[in-house]
């Protein structure tokens, strides 16, 4: 996620299922409109701190993070207070009623969390635990991801994954290399939204020659 950092113009942020638990990266991202952060490992309700000066935030998904609680309104309404731009939350429409109502029942946010130790990727924490408890069918997590995966891809204009061809993105790969596997990969994509035409070019001519080398590779291996 740290790429974020070097993507101030980026309009939708797909990072669900990818053990994340720091939005730091995130405050400078000043057009973002959408932010999918889905069943990571966002401990503290504080963490909406770098969240709160986005001025075109509408559309977060932030349910299944340890932060949730087990109190669904204190939650919701924390949300709402902090983050009163919102129109969908959780895949929810916000209602002026809850606005309203979220600043008696949320809590004001004032100040950033304090961090735990992240390496690799991997969160180092007991609270880890908590976000590996909600079970839930492979099917459902590898539907959802490939959804939100093909979100990017539309904003992207580029044609959508089939569902034969996600499997390597499965959500249920506990090796870390994998997960980085898988967040190189949306970084690139996120990256190329930035490009114009010419750097897209070049971006083809590279990807062509390397997968030559690589199939050139795998048939002198066969």
């Amino acid at each position: 996620i740290s790429i974020c950092r070097d993507l101030p113009n980026i309009e939708v942020i797909t990072f669900s299922m990818n053990g994340i638990s720091d939005l730091e990266p995130l405050n400078q991202c000043q057009n973002l409109s959408e932010l999918y952060l889905r069943k990571n490992n966002i401990a503290s309700l504080n963490e909406l701190f770098y969240l709160k000066n986005l001025p075109r935030l509408r559309v977060l998904w932030l349910s299944e993070n340890p932060c949730c609680g087990s109190d669904p309104h204190r939650y919701r309404m924390t949300v709402l207070r902090n983050l009163p731009s919102l129109q969908k939350l959780d895949n929810q429409a916000v209602t002026e009623e809850e606005l309203s109502q979220a600043l008696v029942d949320g809590e004001e946010i004032t100040a950033p969390p304090s961090r735990r130790n992240v390496e690799n990727g991997c969160l180092e924490s007991t609270e880890s635990s908590a976000a590996e408890s909600t079970t839930e069918t492979e099917s459902e997590l590898l539907n959802f991801s490939l959804e939100e995966t093909n979100k990017i891809r539309e904003e992207l204009g580029m044609k959508p994954v089939p569902r034969d061809k996600f499997s390597s993105f499965s959500p249920r790969d506990a090796d870390c290399n994998r997960k980085k596997r898988n967040n190189v990969l949306n970084a690139i994509l996120l990256l190329m939204k930035e490009l114009d035409t010419e750097g897209l070019e070049i971006v083809q001519q590279t990807v062509g020659r390397r997968l030559q080398v690589l199939r050139k590779k795998e048939l002198q291996e066969e």
